[in-house]
């Protein structure tokens, strides 16, 4: 995942979570924690080398 792509990632986990028009989506939640945990193993698995 791409820098950007994961900043967009945040930004739309910061939506899902505090925005009060937000329509509760608890997938869409787990969909967007997946992929942010996903990048942060894999960057981890190259740093820690």
């Amino acid at each position: 995942m791409k820098q950007s792509e994961y900043t967009s990632k945040l930004d739309e986990f910061d939506y899902l979570m505090n925005d009060p028009e937000a329509e509760p989506a608890p997938e869409r939640v787990w969909e967007v924690l997946a992929a942010l945990s996903f990048h942060e193993l894999s960057r981890s698995s190259t740093t820690a080398d």
